[in-house]
């Protein structure tokens, strides 16, 4: 009955709008309606009423069919047969993709990983902070348009992989852009990469390099080194190859030296991602790494005491004598 079913939605259009569940059905039909928790889509024999919730995948009309492998339930695409663009074909395609997050500490990267409005960064850019704001920078017809998201849950952190997994509310409702993950095969040393993101809050700056090492190890774990300049403000920013796959996170650099940028590697990226429920974040937990303000010891407490009763200038006696 199953099999009956996906044949049946299939048999429709291949100029059709194409939606792909979460349960791996496909259905390829005219959308006729959508708000914020539903899409309406007519199928030529009947309309269906699909939930947002149960959505994994869209396709415009008239969109080249990719092969997409989603995994995950959901959470993330790898793209299979993306075709090599120039760097600039592909800004112009992912760069949307591509955040600012902010705290009261600092600013880093991220990047948008599905329509849900989820966004991967960096552990550190994020860690011990509850004010996260997340800004989409949009392509106009003659400017940047930005828009800046101020309600966002941590939904998984790792910061052994220093990975973190965002959730930006009301994102879901702007139908942002996507990038998609490479498969977890071999980067080879020699191949072209570039990177997107906001050294020292430059937005959407674009830097390019080529991979020096596939294998460098730090503190027991493997990364990407590579030329692309990155700096502060890239951190959580995806490194791209020129098949416009996310192939790592950048997450470091050498200060004050040129072409020694590190990056997670795919392969990490996604398994933290398949297992994000095991990273899930509990705000309520006290060992979550917020920050909060240390008490103060008693030894602050009488020097305050002491200050507060100490005249600022230290003429008491006069001034309450009158001379």
């Amino acid at each position: 009955m199953a099999c009956f079913l996906a044949a049946t939605l299939l048999a429709s259009s291949a100029l059709a709008d194409t939606i792909v569940l979460k349960n791996g059905v496909r259905l390829e039909g005219e959308i006729l309606k959508e708000d914020g928790s539903r899409v309406i889509v007519d199928l030529g024999f009947q309309t269906v009423d699909v939930p947002l919730a149960q959505i994994a995948e869209r396709k415009k009309s008239g969109a080249p069919a990719a092969s997409v492998e989603q995994t995950g339930p959901g959470i993330y695409s790898v793209s299979t047969d993306r075709k090599v663009k120039s760097v600039d074909e592909n800004v112009r395609e992912l760069g949307e993709g591509v955040v600012l997050i902010s705290t009261p500490a600092g600013l880093g990267s991220g990047f948008i990983i599905n329509k849900r409005g989820w966004v991967v960064t960096n552990a550190h850019v994020i860690e011990g902070e509850q004010n996260i704001a997340v800004t989409v920078f949009k392509s106009g017809k003659d400017k940047l348009a930005k828009e800046k998201f101020e309600e966002v849950k941590i939904l998984a952190i790792n910061p052994f992989v220093d990975l973190a997994l965002l959730e930006v509310v009301g994102l879901e409702k702007e139908s942002p852009v996507v990038v998609t993950l490479a498969e977890s095969t071999p980067i080879n040393q020699g191949d072209d990469v570039f990177a997107i993101g906001n050294p020292l809050g430059l937005e959407r700056s674009v830097s390019k390099g080529i991979i020096s090492t596939n294998n460098r190890e730090f503190g027991g774990m493997l990364y990407l080194q590579h030329t692309a300049p990155i700096n502060p403000g890239n951190s959580g920013g995806p490194l791209f190859n020129l098949r416009g796959q996310v192939i790592g996170v950048n997450n470091m650099a050498v200060r004050f030296t040129d072409g020694l940028g590190f990056a997670i590697p795919v392969s990490a990226l996604r398994d933290f991602l398949d297992n994000f429920q095991a990273f899930a974040f509990e705000k309520d937990n006290p060992n979550t790494g917020y920050r909060y303000l240390a008490p103060p010891t008693r030894d602050d407490m009488l020097k305050q005491l002491r200050d507060q009763a100490k005249p600022a200038n230290g003429k008491a006696g006069r001034e309450k004598s009158g001379k």
